[in-house]
């Protein structure tokens, strides 16, 4: 089964073609990192429009470096949800044109089971029941994953999202966006003690996770240090706030899985692309002896071939939309 797939939550262009769920037959990404940075961020209209600008030439990219016809396909697989409201429905509004004009299904697909989807395309032999960590700019979720479609939140930020905490960080200490690589890569030069960070813990709720205190410490950190006129130890303090971000998500994980009588893990989103965390995360699987799964880099920051994989699964659950598919900027799970 041929599914061409559309993601266009935020500022990636990405249109795929996946055969029968786990083969990517190509995976076209047009990165908007450039057209944002100058910003430091994300700019919804500014992205919109480029999604525009690409997307039907990016799905003929795909063809071509295919040899199929638009016939071959099967199917059309879409993130719906949640995202840039403008961004998705640029892609929701391809898809389903394309999905009317060529007479075949179209399946909605919630970004995040995209992104525990990635690991399905990079590891063949994962199969759910599994714990997943999907922590991206977004979103930090501690996710049940009992089958292809069926899955549960059981953890979750109650305030910022790793991935946004990792932006604002690079922001305040001047670094170019997108900031968690260049985080990553100022961190591996820093002492990950010489600034004591805060590691939230909510009452009452194991399983939670609360990131907008460390954020407002480094700010604050950053801010007292330039009034004072002293000067920070930049590789230091990334180093230091990515140590507390793997703090406040490793061991939580490892515990969930324990409490779940689960022996398989999986790391999903963006910020899965972190040297620290990946390295914080292998450590402890190894010692607790549970396997670990975490996609390449190039399966963690957004695309569509975990849409199209998603898709699949969704496909053979009897999901299907028609032409009143609209877009939404925020659904549950």
């Amino acid at each position: 089964m041929l599914i061409m797939s559309i993601e266009t939550s935020c500022d990636e262009t990405a249109i795929a073609i996946c055969e029968n769920g786990r083969k990517v037959l190509t995976d076209q990404i047009f990165s908007q990192a450039d057209l944002h940075a100058v910003y430091g961020g994300v700019v919804p209209e500014i992205a919109s429009r480029s999604h525009v600008e690409v997307i039907s030439q990016l799905a003929q990219r795909a063809l071509t470096v295919t040899g199929l016809q638009k016939s071959d396909l099967d199917a059309i697989a879409v993130t719906y949800a949640p995202g840039l409201i403008g961004a998705l429905l640029v892609g929701v509004n391809f898809a389903k044109s394309a999905a009317f004009a060529l007479d075949i299904p179209l399946i909605p697909v919630h970004h995040i089971k995209g992104h525990v989807a990635a690991n399905y395309i990079a590891f063949p032999q994962l199969a759910p029941p599994f714990l997943c960590l999907a922590i991206s700019g977004g979103n930090t979720l501690l996710i049940d994953v009992k089958d292809y479609t069926d899955m549960e939140i059981l953890g979750a930020t109650r305030d910022d999202a790793a991935g946004e905490c990792f932006d604002k960080t690079a922001r305040i200490l001047g670094l170019p966006y997108p900031g968690g690589k260049h985080i990553d890569t100022l961190s591996r030069n820093g002492d990950d003690t010489k600034y004591p960070l805060p590691r939230a813990n909510i009452e009452g709720s194991l399983w939670d996770m609360s990131f907008s205190g460390l954020k407002t410490a480094v700010i604050n950190l950053v801010h007292k240090a330039e009034q004072k006129g002293e000067e920070l130890d930049r590789a230091c303090l990334a180093s230091s706030f990515t140590r507390a971000v793997s703090d406040s998500l490793v061991p939580r994980t490892m515990a969930l899985a324990r409490e779940l009588g689960y022996k398989k893990i999986a790391v999903a989103g963006g910020v899965a692309a972190n040297s620290r965390i990946r390295q914080d995360f292998e450590t402890a699987a190894k010692n607790e002896g549970v396997e670990l799964f975490i996609p390449p880099l190039s399966l963690c920051g957004d695309n569509a071939a975990m849409i199209g994989c998603q898709g699949y699964y969704e496909f053979l659950a009897g999901v299907r939309a028609g032409t009143d598919l609209n877009a939404y900027a925020n659904m549950e799970l």
